[in-house]
């Protein structure tokens, strides 16, 4: 029987580890967080588009699941002085334009999924050690080696160096990411993104009385209003809703921003995987879609390898993989870069962001195209 080691515990290696599993595949799964889940630390929330949707339901096999939040539409808006502008809405009429869920809940519905796989063993151990010409791991003075290895240890870890090697496009946006969760007595459906001049800030429901909140500021920005956060938002958001029957409002966490797109994904058979390959701005909320892309690439290339009888060590997997999914993921996540610079307050670019803002309506192939590709990607 084959066996794939996947190191990484978040949201990227169990959804790996249960797609990937296969009647001969053996799947190690390296946990070290897998306690943790009991808490109420990660209060994120996470979109998916709606074939990504199609795809983990499938895969997943989360039919009767409750834990996605469905969206027919988003509104975007941008500041315009004193005036909130809704310049651009993505509707969608007879299926869903995305779905959102809270992330600690599909995390403890996949660890519940795990527990009942013959094929996947969860191990509680931190992985210190991956040697690459050889296809081992090492703990507790073990050596164990395997047919595949997949690191899915978020954007910067150490064990990643030996195989990127310093070759990466990268960019500290000197940001942090704000987010909590609202609760309300309002009608809120559908998700919102408002591009402020402090930063691009969005409202994701995921459930009909709870909405999260993510909220990108500059570090300078945060430093100085560390203090009234909590407050300044909470009046931010109630001018954005016009609403003035927001609940309660949890605690905010902050999370550094960087942009990092990997140019060397492999070494031998030992994987960069999930935040690895593609840390991205989250204005978009594309991060966990391209995860998605990338684990549903990978398992098609893995099925295909199983069916010719070959063995995935001696085969070109990982190559296939790179040349199928690097071009989106970096095309994709410059994109979004460019995406966030445009929105910057900046003196002498306001007046012409106002004017194509004011006009990107009267450009359809635009709103199709973004559309489209907010869905289902790039065809590279």
């Amino acid at each position: 029987m084959q066996k794939i080691c996947i190191i990484g515990d978040g949201l990227t290696g169990l959804t790996a580890a249960i797609i990937l599993n296969r009647e001969n595949i053996k799947i190690d799964l390296y946990a070290n967080n897998i306690n943790k889940y009991n808490s109420k630390k990660d209060d994120r929330a996470t979109a998916v588009s709606e074939s990504n949707y199609q795809f983990i339901q499938k895969e997943l096999n989360l039919n009767n699941s409750n834990l996605f939040w469905p969206c027919k539409k988003i509104n975007l808006f941008f500041e315009d002085g004193k005036k909130i502008v809704n310049f651009l809405s993505f509707k969608e009429k007879n299926k869903n334009f995305m779905y959102i869920f809270q992330n600690k809940e599909l995390k403890k519905k996949l660890i519940k999924i795990i527990l009942k796989k013959r094929n996947i063993k969860l191990i509680k151990k931190r992985i210190k050690n991956v040697n690459h010409e050889e296809g081992s791991i090492y703990f507790d003075k073990k050596k164990i080696t395997y047919d595949l290895i997949i690191l899915c240890i978020g954007s910067r870890s150490k064990l990643y160096d030996k195989i990127e090697q310093g070759r990466s496009i990268e960019k500290n946006y000197k940001e942090l990411s704000l987010t909590t969760i609202i609760k309300h007595n309002s009608r809120i459906k559908n998700a919102s993104q408002f591009f402020l001049k402090e930063g691009p800030l969005a409202i994701l429901p995921f459930h009909k009385k709870m909405f999260s909140v993510v909220w990108t500021v500059s570090s300078f920005f945060f430093q100085q209003n560390n203090k009234d956060l909590k407050k300044i938002l909470k009046n931010k958001i109630k001018v954005l809703l016009n609403n003035y029957s927001l609940k309660n409002m949890a605690t905010i966490k902050s999370f550094p921003i960087y942009l990092n797109l990997k140019t060397k994904y492999f070494k031998k058979n030992v994987l960069i995987f999930g935040d690895g390959l593609h840390a991205v701005h989250p204005m978009a909320g594309q991060g966990f879609n391209l995860v998605l892309r990338d684990i549903k690439k990978l398992n098609e290339s893995i099925s295909k390898i199983l069916k010719l009888g070959l063995l995935i060590r001696d085969s070109l997997l990982l190559k296939d993989f790179y040349y199928a999914r690097k071009p989106e993921n970096n095309i994709l996540g410059l994109v979004i870069d460019l995406t966030n610079f445009f929105f910057k307050d900046i003196k002498y670019f306001i007046s012409i962001r106002k004017v194509i803002l004011k006009n990107i309506n009267n450009f359809g192939f635009i709103k199709k195209i973004s559309q489209s590709i907010s869905d289902k990607g790039i065809s590279v």
